[in-house]
């Protein structure tokens, strides 16, 4: 299974270690930021499995970047506040987040909410999808999303990424993945897989330019993988 990928934007760097260490030894990846800019960009560019985002931030605050992630994004949101008044709790919630939490809060409170968050996650998948990060993939029900956000395919690229989706991280050379296309058209070619790869790539990546999902492994073919270089 992939190793969950947690995002934590909290100011205060040993507040922020901390946790980092906390969420590690409970078995998820965590990558540490410390303003709004940073985190929003960070989560376009690698799609975590869940974002931390304390409000109060340098540059873009909490509640900002947390708007604009949703407006583009399901990942599950948990905003920090050091505000407990109710209005404050409201706006959080009112702008997207799944979560919050007061400070001071506790490492270990924090990391059994994550665990929670991204059960429910988890959870409301259909049974036969494969879930690399935020992209889905639906073999029964030929359905591709990601981030909630149904991403339409042909027959042949959602052949290869079904195939892939299956064992995610392994190594798929061109004839491997021509064995999964070729009822569909007999006139396959690998330089036809090339094509479908680079056509999903331009659906499922942020930058097809530098692909997270679907990387390249020079002279040996494709991998699927929802981790970061």
């Amino acid at each position: 299974m992939t190793t969950r990928r947690v995002l934590v934007a909290e100011d205060d760097p040993r507040q922020a270690e901390v946790v980092r260490r906390y969420l590690v030894a409970a078995g998820y990846e965590a990558t540490m930021v410390h303003d709004g800019e940073t985190a929003l960009r960070y989560a376009r560019e690698h799609h975590p499995d869940l974002v931390v985002l304390d409000i109060m931030m340098p540059g873009l605050d909490g509640l900002t970047v947390c708007r604009k992630l949703r407006a583009e994004s399901g990942v599950p949101i948990l905003v920090l506040t050091a505000r407990s008044t109710e209005d404050d709790l409201l706006t959080g919630l009112d702008v997207g987040a799944d979560d919050y939490m007061t400070k001071p809060y506790s490492p270990r409170e924090l990391t059994a909410r994550v665990r929670t968050l991204l059960r429910r996650t988890t959870a409301s998948l259909p049974p036969s999808t494969y879930a690399i990060g935020p992209l889905a993939i639906d073999p029964d029900r030929h359905r591709v999303t990601l981030d909630g956000r149904e991403i339409d395919c042909t027959p042949g690229e959602f052949a290869i990424l079904a195939a892939m989706a299956r064992e995610p991280g392994r190594l798929f050379s061109r004839t491997q993945l021509l064995t999964h296309t070729r009822g569909l058209d007999r006139s396959s070619t690998e330089r036809t897989i090339d094509v479908h790869v680079l056509n999903l790539r331009r659906k499922i990546e942020a930058d097809p330019r530098h692909p997270v999902y679907l990387r390249t492994v020079y002279g040996a073919g494709y991998r699927l993988s929802g981790e970061s270089s």
